[in-house]
């Protein structure tokens, strides 16, 4: 304590590189969204005209901005519950590997280290319509696979994509959580007639609840905004707005339909929308979660 009180600017001088990084990468972009929301710009940005709240009624009254909207709160809940679910039951079996277990951690972990990009690339050509080995398995049981023209099918595979692609973040998480808990409360409980069913759920769920929790709040953000890439390199979005979740339809207004204030007016929308969702998160959820 003493050495800081005669050093006081050093935490700052600590901090700067992230406070830094924090400003240029989030509160510049954010004002620069907030400002251009409420002005009507030309595509080239070369002049502006002051239009108040304009963008955000134009946006709120769109139907593919609601349908968008629709989209994005089922892709989201179905990435965030699949990918915790699928992280839990892989970190649980793992955990209870005795030989190999290195081989096998390593091998669940490598798939976070792809980017979104082109893990939408490689789920894209497994279930290509023609040429993929999962759309040609799927056919001989009777599906017919075309992602390509079936929205519902579309949909299913982007969330597959992104599904697989957060497993392994949440594995590391989860493993990590499952690890930390003594073993002593899990052999007591063994000694008392306690199956590994009733083990689990009484014992080892709700000491991982800070990591369930942690891992929802990051899900849920990873839902929202990380997914575009795997989104754009899988389907573009189609077919007819299927997979068109709200951050994609951003980059669509945006960067293709030029309506730059639309698209402002949008990313200040899902940053408050996002931010409610999380506000919620820590003020409900969080009563349930154990420390």
């Amino acid at each position: 304590m003493t050495t800081f009180q005669r050093h006081r600017f050093t935490p700052w001088l600590l901090l700067a590189p992230q406070l830094v990084v924090i400003a240029v990468f989030f509160f510049w972009p954010a004002s620069q969204a907030l400002y251009q929301s409420l002005y009507v710009q030309d595509p080239f940005g070369l002049s502006a005209t002051f239009a108040g709240l304009d963008n955000f009624i134009q946006v709120l009254v769109d139907p593919e901005y609601r349908r968008a909207l629709g989209v994005t709160v089922v892709f989201s809940a179905s990435v965030a519950l699949l990918a915790l679910s699928v992280a839990l039951l892989l970190a649980v079996l793992a955990d209870r590997v005795v030989k190999g277990a290195r081989g096998y951690r390593t091998l669940l972990v490598w798939p976070y280290a792809v980017a979104p990009a082109i893990a939408g690339v490689l789920w894209m050509f497994l279930f290509d319509p023609t040429l993929g080995v999962l759309s040609a398995m799927l056919g001989t049981l009777g599906v017919d696979w075309n992602h390509r023209l079936d929205g519902g099918q579309a949909l299913a595979l982007v969330i597959i994509a992104s599904v697989w692609k957060q497993v392994s973040y949440n594995f590391v998480f989860f493993l990590a959580g499952l690890q930390a808990i003594p073993k002593s409360l899990l052999e007591a409980a063994a000694i008392d007639a306690a199956g590994p069913w009733k083990r689990f759920w009484t014992i080892t769920f709700p000491l991982l609840s800070p990591t369930t929790f942690f891992l929802l709040v990051m899900n849920t953000t990873y839902a929202f905004f990380d997914t575009f890439g795997t989104i754009d390199a899988t389907t573009g979005g189609g077919p007819g707005g299927a997979t068109r979740t709200l951050i994609y339809k951003v980059f669509e207004d945006g960067f293709v339909g030029y309506d730059l204030g639309a698209s402002a007016a949008q990313s200040v929308i899902l940053m408050l929308l996002v931010g409610a969702l999380t506000l919620v998160q820590f003020r409900y959820i969080e009563r349930k979660v154990h420390y």
